[in-house]
């Protein structure tokens, strides 16, 4: 832990840590990874073990709507041990909202399971999340549980671990759920899932944990699941039990097997729940045993048999100076390994010149980067140590030579993306003078500063009204400068009717009337029509699990026209602003020298005056083509 809390502390203190906007808290109804639903929790503190944080996913039960799990004490444990919490609602539901771990394909590439790995995938590949891929795993309860083990035994390469409770094994069927125990060798079932991926199982780990008061799923399946999970990575079960207890009466019993790579959990006084610990509630959530998610994260940290637990090197104390057309890096690496540390100079085009050096023996280092021409320089310093643990990077930015001239900040590549009566609008801003105050989006509705990552940002808004919107896109620096684009979409609203109404309107048929009974009983709920193939679409619900037949699509496909329209383009554009800009935006490209390149105006090829820096005026009448000068008059 020291390695973490002391690397942070530095980067706190200078205002550089690169955690997301959103630490510490819930980030509701996310679209990622497939899933159109799916709730985040990103905590303040980061893994004690491996390189960054774990992630846990957590698959509700039957019944069970996944906003039960935000008052389930997830975030204790996400703060406790350093994970991401990712909680998706399942988009290919069977009966009663389950996920269908008894029904369809086991692979890959199949419903779900498809969905769950691209949500890990996704969110590791988001350095905002700061994912250890050593440390993502996977939990469940009931029909959840027993999703997570055959995700986990499809995908042993992606999951480190996987926590099932109240679970029925593997393979077995819907009437296993509720009825005498099935039978089912969890071993060769698992082996069979993962394929070519089976070699995994050599580092995976596995909690199995049912309530002892649970009378609606069979106790049975504990240690069926178990056992067969310790068949499989072949370790043997360890003598005796462990009371897990966590001081306010809340226990469990425990039995572990070698190495500690497969436990067996009883939860005391809990029913057919998730085990929430002191005061969690909701659905399905139980307030009286342990908090599993705790101890999962416990569990996971104390066993992982993935990460190297050799800790990366620090860095402390670095200074940044420069002197005529040479940058200086000095400060401090440790690490009870051998240490390079390498710093990196990039310029404004992204070219980069990276120098290295070696610690002293107190773990003082100096380095200087060779004579660069007047640019902005983004500067990142790492320490590797022989074993090719990195340490958390430092970060700085250095204006060579005199400043560029006053510049408003630029926006490209702006797109808004729907979903429901959300609109979610991205896009690149570039400052030139790195003083960016801000990026506003105003809706109908009201005006959202828009989160920053690098030069991304995105803003989301929700509630907007049926039909064409408007967004208004601002970027504004320190000086009063400021650029802005209007957007224009539309939000289809869909048709808000009761069962019965969608029914008569011809929405629904009775096909599908189970499902869409179950879920929404009398009350109203809002059905969007969803293009299927060709000309044919059908009417269906945000999770897709109540939907109607197949038809021809209806002239708009909403209530109001349906999906975006496109913005008219205008007669004719034009932009006043450095070259390096208009190149950033695609209406202007570079060639020869690199430090003082020529540019060109895209499409009709003119050249600009001045180099990087250069002040042109390019405007257009056609898509792709621009052209030195102002529009007509």
């Amino acid at each position: 832990m020291k390695k973490y809390s002391f690397a942070m502390a530095a980067l706190v203190a200078l205002g550089l840590t690169a955690l997301p906007a959103f630490a510490g808290s819930w980030q509701q109804n996310q679209a990622v990874g497939g899933f159109n639903k799916v709730h985040l929790y990103t905590p303040d503190s980061v893994s004690s073990i491996g390189q960054g944080r774990g992630l846990l996913v957590v698959l509700h039960g039957c019944t069970q709507s996944v906003d039960a799990y935000l008052t389930a004490n997830l975030a204790q444990a996400a703060e406790q041990y350093g994970l991401v919490i990712a909680v998706p609602d399942a988009m290919n539901k069977a009966g009663f909202g389950c996920w269908s771990y008894w029904q369809g394909t086991r692979n890959r590439s199949s419903g779900d399971y498809k969905n769950l790995i691209n949500l890990a995938t996704a969110l590791m590949a988001n350095p905002g999340y700061q994912i250890d891929p050593n440390q993502v795993y996977i939990a469940g309860l009931s029909s959840g549980a027993s999703f997570a083990h055959t995700t986990a035994c499809i995908a042993p390469d992606i999951f480190a671990g996987v926590g099932v409770s109240a679970g029925p094994s593997i393979g077995t069927s819907s009437n296993g759920a509720l009825g005498p125990c099935e039978t089912a060798d969890v071993a060769t079932r698992c082996n069979q899932y993962a394929g070519s991926y089976s070699s995994h199982f050599s580092s995976q780990i596995a909690s199995i944990a049912h309530g002892r008061n649970d009378t609606t799923v069979n106790l049975c399946y504990n240690e069926q699941n178990a056992n067969g999970m310790a068949d499989l990575y072949n370790v043997s079960r360890l003598a005796g039990e462990n009371l897990i207890s966590n001081g306010s009466g809340r226990t469990a019993d425990e039995s572990l097997w070698q190495n500690g790579r497969v436990s067996m959990l009883w939860l005391n006084n809990v029913d057919h729940a998730w085990s929430g610990g002191q005061g969690a509630s909701g659905s399905y959530i139980n307030g009286n045993g342990i908090n599993y998610a705790s101890y999962l994260g416990q569990y996971f940290s104390d066993n992982n048999q993935r990460v190297n637990r050799n800790s990366a090197p620090e860095l402390s104390t670095i200074s940044v100076t420069q002197n005529n057309s040479v940058i200086s890096v000095s400060g401090k690496a440790t690490d009870a390994d051998p240490i390079s540390v390498n710093a990196s100079f990039t310029n404004s085009i992204n070219q980069t010149v990276s120098v290295s050096a070696a610690p002293n023996t107190t773990g003082n280092f100096s380095l200087n980067s060779p004579v660069l021409v007047n640019d902005w320089y983004q500067i990142t310093v790492t320490a590797t140590d022989s074993e090719g643990l990195v340490s958390d990077p430092y970060s700085s930015s250095v204006l060579l030579g005199p400043p560029p001239p006053a510049t408003a900040p630029e926006l490209s590549e702006l797109a808004v993306v729907m979903d429901g009566q959300c609109a979610t609008v991205t896009g690149r801003v570039f400052d030139l003078n790195r003083d960016l105050a801000s990026v506003s989006v105003e809706f109908s509705t009201g005006t959202v500063v828009a989160t920053l990552n690098g030069d991304l940002f995105s803003a989301q808004r929700c509630g907007l009204a049926g039909g064409s919107n408007t967004a208004l896109v601002t970027a504004l620096d320190a000086e009063g400068l400021f650029s802005s684009e209007l957007l224009n979409f539309s939000i289809d609203a869909g048709q808000n009717a009761t069962l019965d109404q969608h029914i008569a309107a011809g929405r629904l048929d009775y096909t599908n009337y189970a499902n869409c009974y179950l879920e929404y009983s009398t009350a109203s709920f809002i059905l969007r029509e969803q293009l299927v193939t060709g000309n044919q679409c059908r009417w269906q619900d945000n999770d897709a699990s109540c939907f109607g037949p197949t038809l021809s699509c209806s002239a708009g496909g909403g209530d109001d026209g349906g999906g975006p329209t496109p913005p008219s383009p205008a007669d004719c554009v034009q932009f006043s602003t450095n070259n390096y800009s208009h190149k950033l935006a695609g209406r202007a490209y570079s060639s020869g020298n690199i430090y003082t390149p020529n540019y060109f105006a895209t499409g009709s090829n003119t050249a600009l005056a001045g180099s990087t820096w250069g002040v042109s005026v390019l405007s257009s009448s056609s898509s792709g083509y621009w052209q030195l000068g102002a529009c007509p008059q």
